[in-house]
C-alpha cells in the first residue's frame, strides 16, 4: 500500500511539473540582427528564427551581422539567403555595434570577394538551404574558404528539406538575381565590371518555414506583388506570419506590402524589413516613415524589428513576448 502512495505522489507530482511548463517553451523566438541597437535601420535585413527545439536559421546576413564572431549569433543551424546582392549577402560588415548612424549606416569591414554569408557559414560549420544555381556557386565557395560542400544544401522551388523541427521549402519571388563583380575573381570579373554587367546565377526566392509548434512563417525575399502569394503561401502553405520587404524602390511599397498581407497572403501578423529608410527613433516608429505607412494600411498586428529585441510568437502568429507595435 505504501508503495502505491509513493508512486501515486510521484505521478502527481510530474503531472504537475508538466502543466507548470512555461508557455514559451512552444514559441518561435525571432531575433532581428540590425546595424543599431533596439532600432530598425537602413541596412537592416537579417534575422535569426529559434524553432522550439532550439534549432537557429540566419536569414539574409546582409550588412550588419558582424561577421561569424558576433556575439549576437550564437548558435548557428542554417543560414538562408533571398539573393545574392550585395545588401543581402553582405559584401561589407560593420566591425563594432552602432557604426555610423541609423539613417546612414557605415560597415567599416570590406569582406568581398568574400561575403558575409559565406563567412558565416564557414565560421559556424551551418548548413546554407539556398536555390537555383546560386547552390553550386556558393557550393566551390564553401569549399575554397574551408568549409565542406556538403554544408550547401539544393532547396528549389517545390521541393522541402529539414532542419531539426523546422521544414525549408523555397518559394518564388520577382526581383533580380545579378552577381556583382566585386564578388567575383580574376579576367570574368574585370571583364564584367568594365561592362557595367552582373552575372546571373539563378533565379531569385523567399522561403516558408513550418516550425514544430505549428507555427508557418513566409519570409519573401525581394520581390513585388506575385500571384503566388495568394495560391502557394496563403492556399497552400497557409502562412500565419509573413516577413516582408517594403522600401518601394527596389521592393514592394508598403502599400502593396500592406496589399499583399491584407489580401493575397492573409496572414495574421506581419514584420516589415528593408524599408531602406532610418524607421525607428528610440525604438519608436518615425510617423513619416516607409514603415508607418506600411502599419497604416495593414489590418494585422505589425511587429517592428527592433535590432536585438526577441520576439516570440505561437503557433496561431500571436507574439506573446518581446513585440513593439
Amino acid at each position: 500500500m505504501a508503495t502505491k502512495t509513493r508512486m501515486f505522489r510521484l505521478a502527481l507530482t510530474m503531472a504537475t511539473i508538466v502543466s507548470a511548463a512555461p508557455a514559451w517553451s512552444q514559441n518561435v523566438k525571432i531575433t532581428p540582427l540590425g546595424s543599431h541597437d533596439g532600432e530598425f535601420c537602413r541596412n537592416d535585413r537579417a534575422l535569426v528564427l529559434e524553432d522550439p527545439d532550439g534549432t537557429r536559421i540566419l536569414y539574409d546576413a546582409g550588412r550588419t551581422v558582424r561577421g561569424p564572431d558576433d556575439p549576437r549569433l550564437g548558435k548557428i543551424d542554417g543560414v538562408l539567403l533571398s539573393h545574392v546582392h550585395s545588401d543581402h549577402m553582405g559584401g561589407e560588415a560593420p566591425a563594432t555595434a552602432n557604426e555610423g548612424t541609423c539613417a546612414a549606416p557605415k560597415p567599416s569591414m570590406k569582406v568581398a570577394p568574400s561575403s558575409n554569408t559565406l563567412n558565416i557559414i564557414v565560421g559556424k560549420k551551418a548548413k546554407f538551404f539556398i536555390t537555383s544555381e546560386m547552390a553550386r556557386w556558393f557550393a566551390k565557395k564553401v569549399l575554397a574558404a574551408g568549409g565542406t560542400a556538403d554544408q550547401v544544401v539544393l532547396v528549389r522551388f517545390g521541393a522541402m528539406k529539414k532542419l531539426g523541427g523546422v521544414s525549408i521549402y523555397s518559394v518564388p519571388a520577382s526581383h533580380s538575381n545579378g552577381i556583382d563583380p566585386e564578388f567575383l575573381e580574376g579576367n570574368l570579373a574585370k571583364e564584367l565590371a568594365a561592362q557595367g554587367l552582373s552575372a546571373y546565377v539563378g533565379q531569385e526566392g523567399g522561403y516558408v518555414l513550418k516550425f514544430s509548434n505549428g507555427l508557418v512563417a513566409y519570409l519573401s525575399g525581394d520581390t513585388g506583388i506575385i500571384a503566388e502569394q495568394e495560391i502557394l503561401i496563403r492556399r497552400y502553405f497557409k502562412a500565419n506570419l509573413a516577413v516582408i520587404n517594403i522600401d518601394g524602390t527596389f521592393v514592394a511599397g508598403p502599400q502593396e506590402a500592406a496589399y499583399v498581407i491584407n489580401d493575397l497572403v492573409q496572414a495574421r501578423a506581419a514584420i516589415p524589413l528593408h524599408a531602406n529608410e532610418e524607421a525607428t527613433k528610440g525604438g519608436k516608429v518615425n510617423p513619416k516613415s516607409l514603415t508607418a505607412e506600411f502599419i497604416k494600411h495593414t489590418k494585422v498586428p505589425v511587429h517592428l524589428p527592433l535590432s536585438g529585441k526577441t520576439m516570440e510568437f505561437d503557433k496561431d502568429a500571436k507574439c506573446v513576448a518581446g513585440c513593439a507595435n
